[in-house]
């Protein structure tokens, strides 16, 4: 690829965005590409006229959010991938209206044009389509040439709806998003850390935006280093574990300080009009608090005189929860990387919210070092993804990038388990191949339940799609070999194949759910694996018992009618006491799994499966005799 044929770098955030590109021409040193007016940031905000044009983008929307309240749509990062029940906290915070959409997703509402006219609709993939058309736009005039790929940066906490949601908006765009990369992976990759050092480092990226935090445990290896030398002679880094929330970032402070002067103004509900105008207000009140001791808000609110003094002592204790949070998630990182704060020698702060002096005296306090602050928070993930976009081109190979999966992948099983096929934390990308059969005679189709999550049971995860795999010619139970494949690629996108081997029937899909995971699902997936884990690994193990053993059942009882008169009649009647006892567990286990033991249930299966040896022994001469004759 050439200069002629660009791949530029897109840090699509919740407040702000940016792009960035590695040119050749400057010896792929990255540079953020900035407006007309010199402008690096491009608030993410979209004004619309009642009929659905694009009126505005950037700062001449936001800064004309008070006047336009409906129309003026901001923080649509929050919406992208979910259903309206899991944007219903955010809503009291937005200006706009947000409806129920096909499949249960979040859409934004505009006012109706005229009285009686139908509101138009937009989904967050086309508000955010509209911002990353602008940073497209502002590239092809920077670089001269047209802009037609990109690298894209989520948070890495983004599910496979979040993630897919983002390739679609570049889509719209005229995009071509030829990679997604989680944010605290490019921000690692900005920082070029395997140049600053010559020996292997386990480094913390710390990532506090606008709308998300993410948390990631990195294994950076210089290409220069002693020992094995690293692939290809490029710096090498990798993921070691990643932790988040989808919903912790600077709008909460935002928000907090926003009630804080509904109080002093004595409104509990405002206007929109009035809640875009103390929104703009809170969020300069909490940049300067960055700079100085206290700060008074003086203003105008609807009609209503606003005089309001906060210190930074006070924003401090109102956020020291928020942080919490944060810190809580550090914690789940280094558990999942086996890592104790001393272990990292470097935490890099990256995001706005990060400038915050608070923040940074929690981070330094936990992890024990300075946060290191060289680069632009703002800019250093756009920094990462136009580095990131140069290794796409082949402009360059003296880094290789390896991300993780954020939460385990799997099917349903009989009886509602879950087969994990991918485990979370693992490297991208990631194939893994298992294989199934059916559960009940003459089935000639299969449904396919593909699930994510940490839980054991189906019911307890998170359903990410159904697909059927039909054709299958009817066959006994547990003879089809369905073959199940889950290939999740490089921007952490999942595909699903499933391919019945006897028949070749053959089925596939790129899983698009309908919405995404919200902070309390997070939250409980995490927090709910660790408190069940060992319940539900014992009811995971019923439930396979009862599957096998009832597979076993149904082929023993055929032979045991065949040929018990062909084996000693005391063998017989010890075959007819075990399948009378595994039939005793399977019956049990169905009505209460927790009534029965399962290591007894295991024997009870091994004890039929031993006993009934001579019989397949005559079942398998009785075959021969016939093909023979």
């Amino acid at each position: 690829m050439t200069a002629s044929d660009p791949i530029i770098g897109i840090d699509l955030g919740t407040t702000n965005s940016l792009v960035a590109y590695a040119d050749p021409a400057r010896g792929l040193a990255p540079r953020v590409l900035t407006d007309e007016l010199d402008r690096p940031l491009l608030p993410s905000v979209v004004r619309y006229a009642p009929s659905g044009r694009v009126e505005a983008v950037g700062s001449d929307a936001r800064d004309s959010a008070a006047q336009f309240p409906e129309r003026t749509i901001a923080s649509v990062k929050r919406l992208m991938g979910r259903s309206l029940r899991d944007a219903a906290d955010d809503a009291r915070f937005l200006g706009y209206h947000i409806v129920e959409g096909a499949g249960a997703t979040a859409r934004v509402a505009l006012p109706p044009a005229h009285p009686g006219a139908a509101p138009v609709q937009l989904t967050p993939q086309e508000v955010s389509a509209a911002i990353l058309s602008n940073l497209r736009h502002r590239a092809q005039t920077r670089l001269g040439t047209t802009v037609r790929r990109a690298v894209i940066t989520v948070p890495a906490y983004f599910d496979d709806a979040q993630r897919q949601a983002t390739r679609d908006a570049g889509r719209i765009a005229g995009l071509d998003v030829v990679r997604i990369v989680n944010e605290p992976t490019a921000a690692a990759l900005a920082y070029g850390l395997g140049l600053t050092s010559r020996r292997p480092e386990t480094v913390a990226v710390f990532d506090l935006g606008g709308g998300t935090f993410d948390i990631s445990i990195l294994r950076v290896i210089p290409a220069e280093t002693e020992g094995p030398a690293t692939p290809g002679g490029a710096d090498f880094f990798q993921v070691i574990a990643t932790a988040g929330d989808t919903h912790l970032g600077g709008d909460d402070v935002d928000h907090m300080i926003v009630d804080l002067l509904l109080q002093s103004l004595g409104t509990p509900h405002p206007s929109p009009s009035l809640r875009q105008t103390l929104r703009a207000a809170a969020e300069r009140a909490k940049i300067a608090l960055s700079q100085q001791s206290k700060i008074t808000i003086d203003l105008d609110a609807d009609g209503l005189p606003l005089r309001h003094t906060l210190t930074r002592t006070h924003l401090e204790s109102m956020i020291a929860p928020w942080i919490d949070r944060a810190i809580a998630c550090c914690r789940r990182a280094l558990r999942d990387a086996k890592s104790a704060p001393a272990d990292i020698s470097r935490v890099i702060m990256v995001g706005g919210s990060t400038r915050i002096p608070a923040v940074r005296d929690r981070v330094r306090e936990y992890f024990g070092v300075e946060p290191y602050t060289a680069l632009d928070p703002d800019q250093v993930v756009a920094l990462g993804a136009a580095v990131q976009a140069s290794i796409m081109a082949g402009l360059r190979a003296d880094a290789l990038l390896l991300d993780v999966i954020p939460l385990s992948l799997g099917i349903e099983t009989v009886g509602g388990a879950v087969a994990k096929l991918i485990v979370r934390n693992t490297s991208v990308p990631a194939r893994a191949t298992e294989l199934f059969s059916t559960s009940v005679d003459g089935q000639t189709s299969i449904m396919l339940h593909v699930l994510q999550g940490e839980r054991e049971m189906a019911a307890d995860c998170r359903s990410l799609g159904v697909f059927h795999l039909r054709g299958i010619p009817p066959m006994p139970a547990g003879i089809p070999q369905l073959e199940v494949e889950f290939l999740v690629d490089a921007s952490g996108v999942l595909r699903v194949a499933a391919r019945e081997r006897r028949s070749g029937a053959r089925a596939e899909v790129q899983i698009v759910p309908n919405h995404g995971l919200t902070k309390e699902e997070v939250d409980r997936l995490e927090r709910e694996s660790l408190l069940h884990a060992r319940q539900d690994m014992a009811r995971h193990r019923v439930v396979d018992l009862i599957a096998n053993s009832k597979l076993d059942l149904n082929w023993i009882r055929t032979r045991y009618e065949r040929h018990a008169a062909d084996i000693d009649p005391a063998h017989a009647r010890l075959v007819a006491d075990a399948i009378a006892t595994l039939e005793r567990f399977v019956r049990d286990a169905e009505r209460d799994w927790t009534s029965v033991d399962p290591d007894a249930f295991h024997a009870a299966k091994e004890a039929l499966d031993r006993s009934s040896i001579p019989l397949h022994e005559k079942s398998i001469a009785a075959s021969l005799r016939q093909q023979q004759n």
